[in-house]
Protein backbone atom coordinates (compact mmCIF):
# COMPACT_ATOMS: atom_id res chain seq x y z
CA UNK A 1 0.00 0.00 0.00
CA UNK A 2 0.93 3.57 -0.83
CA UNK A 3 1.68 5.15 2.42
CA UNK A 4 0.24 8.20 0.82
CA UNK A 5 -2.97 6.47 0.73
CA UNK A 6 -2.56 5.54 4.50
CA UNK A 7 -2.84 9.03 6.25
CA UNK A 8 -1.86 9.60 9.56
CA UNK A 9 -4.77 11.07 11.55
CA UNK A 10 -3.95 12.52 15.56
CA UNK A 11 -6.71 11.64 17.53
CA UNK A 12 -7.26 14.06 20.86
CA UNK A 13 -8.92 12.41 23.67
CA UNK A 14 -10.62 15.46 24.91
CA UNK A 15 -11.65 15.74 28.79
CA UNK A 16 -10.04 13.22 30.58
CA UNK A 17 -13.11 12.66 32.87
CA UNK A 18 -15.32 12.34 30.15
CA UNK A 19 -16.31 9.52 27.35
CA UNK A 20 -13.26 10.45 24.71
CA UNK A 21 -10.74 8.26 26.00
CA UNK A 22 -13.28 5.23 25.85
CA UNK A 23 -14.22 6.75 22.18
CA UNK A 24 -10.74 6.42 20.84
CA UNK A 25 -10.21 3.03 22.36
CA UNK A 26 -13.54 1.86 20.45
CA UNK A 27 -11.98 3.38 16.97
CA UNK A 28 -8.56 1.74 17.89
CA UNK A 29 -10.33 -1.50 18.19
CA UNK A 30 -11.82 -1.27 14.64
CA UNK A 31 -10.64 -2.38 11.24
CA UNK A 32 -10.31 1.93 10.74
CA UNK A 33 -8.29 2.13 7.84
CA UNK A 34 -5.36 4.96 8.62
CA UNK A 35 -2.52 5.20 11.04
CA UNK A 36 -4.21 6.43 14.25
CA UNK A 37 -2.06 8.23 16.88
CA UNK A 38 -3.80 9.58 19.73
CA UNK A 39 -1.89 12.36 21.26
CA UNK A 40 -3.34 11.32 25.32
CA UNK A 41 -1.99 10.09 28.37
CA UNK A 42 -0.93 5.80 27.71
CA UNK A 43 -2.31 5.01 31.36
CA UNK A 44 -5.37 7.09 30.54
CA UNK A 45 -6.19 5.14 27.40
CA UNK A 46 -5.25 1.49 28.76
CA UNK A 47 -8.03 2.45 31.67
CA UNK A 48 -10.62 3.22 29.27
CA UNK A 49 -10.33 0.54 26.89
CA UNK A 50 -9.83 -2.10 29.91
CA UNK A 51 -13.49 -0.48 31.37
CA UNK A 52 -15.04 -0.99 27.63
CA UNK A 53 -14.08 -4.74 27.77
CA UNK A 54 -10.99 -4.26 24.72
CA UNK A 55 -7.75 -5.35 24.92
CA UNK A 56 -5.93 -2.32 23.84
CA UNK A 57 -2.35 -2.41 22.28
CA UNK A 58 -0.47 1.04 22.52
CA UNK A 59 2.47 1.35 20.46
CA UNK A 60 5.18 4.62 21.62
CA UNK A 61 5.06 7.04 18.14
CA UNK A 62 7.79 8.21 16.18
CA UNK A 63 7.16 10.65 13.45
CA UNK A 64 9.25 9.15 10.85
CA UNK A 65 8.08 5.42 11.70
CA UNK A 66 5.78 5.55 8.57
CA UNK A 67 2.85 2.96 8.82
CA UNK A 68 1.08 1.32 5.72
CA UNK A 69 -1.19 -1.24 7.75
CA UNK A 70 -2.72 -0.92 11.19
CA UNK A 71 -3.92 -3.96 13.35
CA UNK A 72 -7.59 -3.99 14.83
CA UNK A 73 -6.95 -2.83 18.62
CA UNK A 74 -3.41 -1.13 18.43
CA UNK A 75 -3.09 2.37 18.71
CA UNK A 76 0.31 4.41 18.39
CA UNK A 77 0.19 7.62 21.85
CA UNK A 78 2.44 10.56 21.39
CA UNK A 79 2.15 10.65 25.16
CA UNK A 80 1.15 14.28 27.31
CA UNK A 81 1.17 13.17 31.02
CA UNK A 82 -1.81 14.02 33.20
CA UNK A 83 -0.85 16.64 35.79
CA UNK A 84 -3.31 14.20 38.26
CA UNK A 85 -5.14 11.46 38.13
CA UNK A 86 -8.64 11.44 36.07
CA UNK A 87 -11.47 9.73 37.94
CA UNK A 88 -14.42 8.96 35.29
CA UNK A 89 -17.60 11.47 35.49
CA UNK A 90 -15.26 13.74 37.66
CA UNK A 91 -13.87 16.95 36.42
CA UNK A 92 -10.45 18.60 38.03
CA UNK A 93 -9.62 21.80 36.61
CA UNK A 94 -5.84 20.62 37.15
CA UNK A 95 -6.24 18.67 34.29
CA UNK A 96 -6.95 21.43 31.93
CA UNK A 97 -3.34 22.44 30.64
CA UNK A 98 -3.33 18.46 30.04
CA UNK A 99 -6.00 19.21 27.42
CA UNK A 100 -4.88 22.27 25.89
CA UNK A 101 -1.58 20.81 25.68
CA UNK A 102 -2.63 17.61 23.36
CA UNK A 103 -4.93 20.70 21.23
CA UNK A 104 -1.53 22.28 20.96
CA UNK A 105 0.43 19.33 20.13
CA UNK A 106 -1.98 18.16 17.29
CA UNK A 107 -2.32 21.49 16.12
CA UNK A 108 1.54 22.09 15.71
CA UNK A 109 1.72 18.42 14.60
CA UNK A 110 -1.28 18.86 11.21
CA UNK A 111 0.35 22.70 10.39
CA UNK A 112 3.83 20.90 9.55
CA UNK A 113 2.44 18.23 7.94
CA UNK A 114 3.13 15.51 10.41
CA UNK A 115 -0.38 14.99 10.76
CA UNK A 116 -3.14 14.45 7.42
CA UNK A 117 -5.77 14.74 9.91
CA UNK A 118 -6.97 16.11 13.53
CA UNK A 119 -10.11 14.35 14.84
CA UNK A 120 -10.98 15.48 18.45
CA UNK A 121 -13.37 14.21 21.05
CA UNK A 122 -15.30 16.64 23.38
CA UNK A 123 -13.78 18.71 25.83
CA UNK A 124 -15.35 20.28 28.81
CA UNK A 125 -14.98 24.59 27.91
CA UNK A 126 -16.27 25.33 31.53
CA UNK A 127 -13.39 23.52 33.52
CA UNK A 128 -10.86 25.09 31.41
CA UNK A 129 -12.54 28.64 32.25
CA UNK A 130 -12.49 27.94 35.76
CA UNK A 131 -8.98 26.57 35.78
CA UNK A 132 -8.00 30.25 34.81
CA UNK A 133 -7.65 29.86 30.78
CA UNK A 134 -10.26 31.68 28.34
CA UNK A 135 -11.40 29.10 26.60
CA UNK A 136 -14.62 29.15 24.19
CA UNK A 137 -14.61 26.19 22.42
CA UNK A 138 -12.17 23.67 19.73
CA UNK A 139 -12.86 26.07 16.69
CA UNK A 140 -11.32 29.28 18.39
CA UNK A 141 -8.59 27.16 19.49
CA UNK A 142 -7.22 26.19 16.34
CA UNK A 143 -8.10 29.42 14.23
CA UNK A 144 -5.93 31.37 16.48
CA UNK A 145 -3.20 28.88 16.70
CA UNK A 146 -3.13 28.70 12.98
CA UNK A 147 -3.65 32.68 12.55
CA UNK A 148 -6.64 32.46 10.47
CA UNK A 149 -10.14 32.64 10.07
CA UNK A 150 -12.56 29.84 10.14
CA UNK A 151 -15.76 28.92 9.61
CA UNK A 152 -17.64 25.99 11.57
CA UNK A 153 -19.39 23.17 9.79
CA UNK A 154 -21.72 20.54 10.92
CA UNK A 155 -22.59 17.44 8.50
CA UNK A 156 -25.01 15.22 9.04
CA UNK A 157 -24.82 12.48 6.32
CA UNK A 158 -27.90 11.52 4.56
CA UNK A 159 -29.95 13.89 6.15
CA UNK A 160 -31.79 15.77 3.34
CA UNK A 161 -34.55 13.20 3.10
CA UNK A 162 -35.46 13.96 -0.44
CA UNK A 163 -32.89 12.20 -1.83
CA UNK A 164 -30.69 11.37 1.40
CA UNK A 165 -28.02 14.19 0.37
CA UNK A 166 -25.57 15.83 3.27
CA UNK A 167 -27.09 18.68 5.51
CA UNK A 168 -24.21 21.22 5.84
CA UNK A 169 -25.17 23.99 8.56
CA UNK A 170 -22.40 26.31 9.34
CA UNK A 171 -22.11 29.06 11.51
CA UNK A 172 -21.77 33.05 11.32
CA UNK A 173 -21.12 33.23 14.70
CA UNK A 174 -19.88 30.50 16.98
CA UNK A 175 -19.66 30.58 21.08
CA UNK A 176 -21.25 34.08 21.24
CA UNK A 177 -24.11 35.03 23.83
CA UNK A 178 -27.43 35.54 21.88
CA UNK A 179 -27.17 38.98 23.14
CA UNK A 180 -23.93 39.87 21.12
CA UNK A 181 -24.64 37.91 18.46
CA UNK A 182 -26.33 40.71 16.22
CA UNK A 183 -23.68 43.28 16.47
CA UNK A 184 -21.65 40.64 15.73
CA UNK A 185 -22.83 40.00 11.91
CA UNK A 186 -21.87 42.61 9.55
CA UNK A 187 -21.04 42.78 5.87
CA UNK A 188 -17.14 42.25 6.53
CA UNK A 189 -17.75 39.19 8.59
CA UNK A 190 -20.25 37.64 6.58
CA UNK A 191 -18.24 38.10 3.49
CA UNK A 192 -15.27 36.37 5.21
CA UNK A 193 -18.00 33.16 6.37
CA UNK A 194 -19.14 33.14 2.97
CA UNK A 195 -15.78 32.81 1.30
CA UNK A 196 -14.62 30.34 3.45
CA UNK A 197 -17.77 28.00 3.46
CA UNK A 198 -17.65 28.48 -0.56
CA UNK A 199 -14.15 28.09 -1.02
CA UNK A 200 -13.80 24.31 1.38
CA UNK A 201 -17.18 23.31 -0.06
CA UNK A 202 -14.87 23.53 -3.42
CA UNK A 203 -11.76 22.72 -2.52
CA UNK A 204 -12.08 19.86 0.45
CA UNK A 205 -16.02 18.28 -0.50
CA UNK A 206 -15.44 18.59 -4.52
CA UNK A 207 -18.56 20.74 -5.16
CA UNK A 208 -17.83 22.80 -8.34
CA UNK A 209 -20.50 25.76 -7.79
CA UNK A 210 -21.81 25.27 -4.28
CA UNK A 211 -25.11 26.54 -3.53
CA UNK A 212 -25.25 28.37 -0.48
CA UNK A 213 -28.50 29.47 1.95
CA UNK A 214 -27.89 32.46 3.83
CA UNK A 215 -30.81 32.43 7.06
CA UNK A 216 -32.24 35.88 8.24
CA UNK A 217 -31.19 36.84 11.96
CA UNK A 218 -34.93 38.06 12.61
CA UNK A 219 -38.15 36.28 12.88
CA UNK A 220 -39.23 35.89 9.23
CA UNK A 221 -35.63 37.60 7.93
CA UNK A 222 -36.69 41.03 9.70
CA UNK A 223 -40.04 41.08 8.01
CA UNK A 224 -39.48 44.40 5.72
CA UNK A 225 -37.49 45.76 8.58
CA UNK A 226 -40.41 45.67 10.93
CA UNK A 227 -39.07 42.98 13.45
CA UNK A 228 -34.98 44.32 13.16
CA UNK A 229 -32.75 46.41 10.30
CA UNK A 230 -29.93 43.37 10.37
CA UNK A 231 -31.21 41.38 7.50
CA UNK A 232 -31.61 44.30 5.09
CA UNK A 233 -28.53 46.39 6.53
CA UNK A 234 -25.88 43.72 6.57
CA UNK A 235 -27.06 40.65 5.04
CA UNK A 236 -28.56 41.51 1.68
CA UNK A 237 -26.29 43.50 1.17
CA UNK A 238 -23.90 40.76 0.90
CA UNK A 239 -25.74 38.50 -0.65
CA UNK A 240 -25.56 40.70 -3.80
CA UNK A 241 -21.84 41.60 -3.05
CA UNK A 242 -21.27 37.75 -3.35
CA UNK A 243 -23.70 37.23 -6.45
CA UNK A 244 -22.44 39.68 -8.27
CA UNK A 245 -18.95 38.19 -7.92
CA UNK A 246 -20.35 34.87 -8.97
CA UNK A 247 -21.17 32.80 -5.68
CA UNK A 248 -24.61 30.91 -5.92
CA UNK A 249 -26.17 32.61 -2.55
CA UNK A 250 -29.34 33.21 -2.15
CA UNK A 251 -31.48 34.56 0.71
CA UNK A 252 -31.84 35.88 3.37
CA UNK A 253 -34.27 32.98 4.32
CA UNK A 254 -36.40 32.95 6.91
CA UNK A 255 -34.69 30.08 9.45
CA UNK A 256 -38.34 28.67 10.21
CA UNK A 257 -39.01 27.30 6.42
CA UNK A 258 -34.92 27.58 4.97
CA UNK A 259 -34.93 23.55 6.51
CA UNK A 260 -38.29 22.09 4.83
CA UNK A 261 -36.94 19.08 2.82
CA UNK A 262 -38.25 20.82 -0.86
CA UNK A 263 -36.13 23.83 0.36
CA UNK A 264 -33.04 22.20 1.46
CA UNK A 265 -32.74 20.08 -1.75
CA UNK A 266 -31.84 23.35 -3.38
CA UNK A 267 -28.81 23.97 -1.55
CA UNK A 268 -25.45 22.24 -0.67
CA UNK A 269 -24.96 24.30 2.45
CA UNK A 270 -27.02 26.44 5.07
CA UNK A 271 -25.50 29.22 6.55
CA UNK A 272 -27.17 30.09 9.87
CA UNK A 273 -26.72 33.25 11.52
CA UNK A 274 -25.73 31.77 15.38
CA UNK A 275 -25.64 28.38 17.14
CA UNK A 276 -28.87 27.80 17.65
CA UNK A 277 -30.41 28.72 14.82
CA UNK A 278 -29.07 26.26 12.82
CA UNK A 279 -27.71 23.18 14.96
CA UNK A 280 -30.78 22.04 16.85
CA UNK A 281 -32.05 20.94 13.02
CA UNK A 282 -29.14 19.47 12.07
CA UNK A 283 -28.65 17.35 15.66
CA UNK A 284 -32.48 16.63 15.30
CA UNK A 285 -31.73 14.96 11.84
CA UNK A 286 -28.48 13.48 12.54
CA UNK A 287 -27.06 13.66 16.30
CA UNK A 288 -24.91 10.74 17.16
CA UNK A 289 -24.12 10.39 13.55
CA UNK A 290 -23.31 13.94 12.59
CA UNK A 291 -19.64 15.96 12.25
CA UNK A 292 -17.94 19.15 13.43
CA UNK A 293 -15.81 20.97 10.32
CA UNK A 294 -13.51 23.44 10.55
CA UNK A 295 -13.27 25.22 7.29
CA UNK A 296 -10.78 27.57 6.49
CA UNK A 297 -7.55 25.83 8.49
CA UNK A 298 -4.96 24.60 6.74
CA UNK A 299 -5.69 20.94 7.69
CA UNK A 300 -8.36 18.97 8.72
CA UNK A 301 -10.44 19.21 11.53
CA UNK A 302 -12.94 16.99 12.47
CA UNK A 303 -14.70 16.64 15.54
CA UNK A 304 -18.09 15.00 17.33
CA UNK A 305 -21.30 16.31 17.38
CA UNK A 306 -21.72 15.92 21.61
CA UNK A 307 -20.36 16.43 24.74
CA UNK A 308 -18.26 15.01 27.45
CA UNK A 309 -21.36 13.09 28.63
CA UNK A 310 -19.83 12.82 31.96
CA UNK A 311 -22.72 10.53 33.02
CA UNK A 312 -21.31 7.93 30.39
CA UNK A 313 -18.24 8.08 31.46
CA UNK A 314 -16.19 4.83 32.91
CA UNK A 315 -18.84 2.40 31.90
CA UNK A 316 -19.08 1.21 28.26
CA UNK A 317 -21.85 3.31 27.43
CA UNK A 318 -21.15 5.66 25.36
CA UNK A 319 -21.86 5.27 21.53
CA UNK A 320 -18.89 5.92 19.42
CA UNK A 321 -21.12 6.93 16.05
CA UNK A 322 -20.23 10.54 15.82
CA UNK A 323 -16.23 9.72 16.40
CA UNK A 324 -16.82 7.28 13.75
CA UNK A 325 -18.48 9.13 11.47
CA UNK A 326 -15.15 12.17 11.99
CA UNK A 327 -13.02 10.02 11.47
CA UNK A 328 -14.63 8.84 8.34
CA UNK A 329 -14.64 12.31 6.77
CA UNK A 330 -11.39 13.45 7.79
CA UNK A 331 -10.35 10.45 6.31
CA UNK A 332 -11.75 11.04 2.94
CA UNK A 333 -10.77 14.71 3.61
CA UNK A 334 -7.32 14.02 3.91
CA UNK A 335 -6.88 11.70 0.31
CA UNK A 336 -8.70 14.18 -1.41
CA UNK A 337 -5.93 15.50 -3.32
CA UNK A 338 -5.00 19.36 -2.82
CA UNK A 339 -6.34 21.87 -5.34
Amino acid sequence: MNPASFPRIALTAGEPAGIGPELIAKLAASDFAADLVAIADPELLHRAAHAAGIALRIEDYSAAAVRTHRAPGTLRVAPVALPAPALPGTLNPANAPYVLDTLARAADGAASGEFAAIVTAPVHKGIINDAGTPFTGHTEFFAQRAGCDVVMMLTAPGAVSSGGSDLRVALATTHLPLAAVPAAITRASLVRTLRILHDDLVAKFGITAPRIAVLGLNPHAGEGGHLGREDIDEIAPTIAHLRAAGCAVQGPLPADTAFVPHQLARFDAVLAMYHDQGLPVLKYAGFGHAVNVTLGLPYVRTSVDHGTALDLAGGNRADPGSLFAAATLALRLARRPAG
